[in-house]
């Protein structure tokens, strides 16, 4: 009889250990699923661990941008978005000559080259959009910015966008206006976290060593006064 109520009187503490047990498992379990799925899903196409391409053959070979700094580049939400529907970003694909044809007056996308993103389902979106977050392989850049609030006009910013620097040769502003060779710039504000635009603009090598976008020494003021007008772009509405 005794041994029958010190069983009764551990069983309900055993009970318990054993949700802690399973409360902790889960919380593993939930850790390691985000990265699981970049593992089994996006692996293939992207570059999760690093380092950035050494050399031009490299970087020609690379099938999608890297992810090994996601964390430092992204926003949560609009990750979690995008990945159950994909749009594409760069409008030529990830190397331009890869995927362009003459046309009647300039080059075009040929879009036969081209294939469409994976979409996942809601769940899977937030587990590697959570995953993605982790991976920040640039504290040490993004650490050196600060982008303090403000705007600008389109008008100015467009100005030192496109006259006094060049970028729209190879980026686009709205849909069917700008550069192809580069990610369209419409959404940056949307997808970009601030720091990492300054940043990558005060430096594209430090970040991928063998890029073709030229480091253009823009100043501080100039840097703030693009991260100012890409958030102004993104809220284009349309973007049309």
């Amino acid at each position: 009889m005794k041994e029958r109520l010190r069983t009764l009187r551990i069983y309900p503490a055993l009970l318990a250990l054993g949700g802690v047990v399973v409360a902790f498992s889960s919380a593993w379990a939930g850790e390691d699923a985000g990265m699981s799925l970049l593992n089994n899903r996006c692996a293939s196409c992207h570059n999760l661990r690093g380092p950035a391409p050494s050399s031009i053959h490299a970087l020609w070979a690379r099938k999608a941008p890297d992810l090994f700094y996601a964390g430092n580049k992204f926003r949560r939400k609009w990750l979690i978005s995008w990945l159950q529907k994909p749009v594409r970003i760069r409008p030529a694909g990830e190397f331009y000559a890869d995927h362009i044809k003459p046309g009647p007056k300039r080059d075009m996308v040929d879009e036969s080259t081209l294939k469409p993103h994976l979409a996942l389902s809601a769940a899977d979106a937030k587990l590697a959009a959570d995953a993605l977050m982790k991976l920040r392989a640039h504290d040490d850049l993004i650490a050196k910015e600060q982008v303090p609030e403000g705007t600008i006009s389109t008008s100015m910013g467009s100005l030192v966008f496109d006259k006094f620097l060049g970028c729209m040769a190879c980026h686009r502003i709205r849909k069917d206006f700008g550069g192809l060779s580069g990610p369209e710039l419409y959404t940056a504000g949307e997808r970009l976290k601030p720091r990492f635009m300054a940043s990558y603009i005060r430096s594209p090598q430090a970040w991928d060593p063998k890029i073709w976008m030229p480091n253009k020494h823009v100043s501080d003021t100039r840097i703030i006064q693009l991260v100012h007008y890409l958030q102004a772009l993104s809220k284009g509405g349309s973007h049309e």
